[in-house]
């Protein structure tokens, strides 16, 4: 049956794996749709059209592996007992699936910095980063008296805070408010007043719509975000073609483990139901889901079933195994 010969043990030792194997089963299912899944998800738009090349299993497309499927024996000897190899695979997809928690959380850890960072470069002026869009001479530096702001002032206040932008507090320095500029229905406006009265100046402007941003100019600042995002930028470069060539190759291991089980559970199940010599024959097959039931009623009583679904893939696959007296 496939190839698999395994040592086969007690009877209740049996019964006892079969539904260990089960277990496994939903185990290394889970495992497997997991990398898929993220490796759809992780994969650059520019490369999305790869994906069917990277969700090969040794090479060979799910269908033509599962179809032309025959034990691998320098993987899984043969000379083990089926507990044996078991245990094997249940290590093998624990190590991955622990590889692929530490992996997915380093990468969605660079991603989500990398997406805040762009978050602040969007949006409106309300919002986002005003480091790239200002000058240093649209301020007041290094004055132990003077304060420069930017505050947003909507399309329909730009008369009313031209107008009246000095009287919002004492000490604004009259004719000191610059647009420098607009974007959307807003527009970012520098005004210039004594330190000592911009809280005041905060209050009375937020009563009138207008929005003061907490933003001090700092040339040092500024160079350090953009330090910032192009150091996350190249760590998320460099960290991704690593990434994806290790999901690639878990995937292939996670599926071929996973057919393995197939291969264990039918086994295990045809010696329970038929007893031994294991002489059955096998057939793989692939049917459409509404003849499934049909097909398997039919027979049931001619053979151990064991199907499954490949959740998660595009391309979904109906596995069925079928072993024959």
């Amino acid at each position: 049956l496939f190839g698999v010969a395994g040592k086969v043990g007690t009877l209740d030792a049996l019964m006892a794996l079969s539904d260990e194997l089960a277990k496994l089963d939903t185990f290394t299912e889970s495992v497997m749709v997991k990398v898929y899944t993220y490796m759809a998800t992780a994969l650059e738009e520019n490369d999305q059209q790869k994906l069917p090349d990277y969700t090969k299993a040794n090479g060979k497309d799910l269908r033509t592996y599962c179809n032309s499927f025959s034990w691998d024996v320098a993987k899984f000897p043969t000379k083990l007992s089926i507990k044996e190899i078991h245990d094997i695979i249940a290590k093998n997809l624990t190590k991955i699936e622990k590889d692929f928690k530490t992996k997915s959380n380093t990468y969605n850890t660079l991603r989500s910095n990398l997406a805040q960072h762009e978050k602040k470069e969007s949006g409106s002026l309300v919002t986002k980063n005003l480091g790239p869009l200002v000058k240093e001479e649209d301020f007041v530096i290094a004055s132990e008296y003077l304060v420069t702001v930017c505050v947003v002032v909507h399309k329909h206040g730009y008369k009313e805070w031209e107008g009246s932008y000095w009287k919002l507090a004492d000490f604004v320095v009259p004719g000191s408010s610059v647009k420098i500029l607009e974007e959307g229905e807003h527009a970012i406006y520098t005004v210039t007043m004594f330190r000592k009265t911009l809280e005041a100046f905060k209050n009375n402007a937020r009563e009138r719509k207008f929005v003061v941003r907490d933003f001090q100019y700092s040339k040092e600042k500024i160079e350090q975000q953009k330090n910032d995002v192009n150091n996350l930028l190249k760590a998320k470069n460099k960290a991704y073609v690593p990434l994806i060539k290790w999901l690639k190759g878990n995937f292939s291991e996670s599926f071929v483990n996973w057919v393995h089980v197939k291969a264990l559970r039918l086994f295990t199940e045809s010696v329970l139901r038929y007893g031994l010599p294991a002489t059955f024959y096998d057939i793989s097959a692939r049917t459409k889901q509404k003849v499934r039931k049909e097909n398997s009623e039919k027979s049931y009583t001619r053979c151990t079933l064991i199907w499954t679904k490949v959740r998660g893939l595009k391309d979904q696959i109906w596995v069925i195994y079928r072993g024959y007296l």
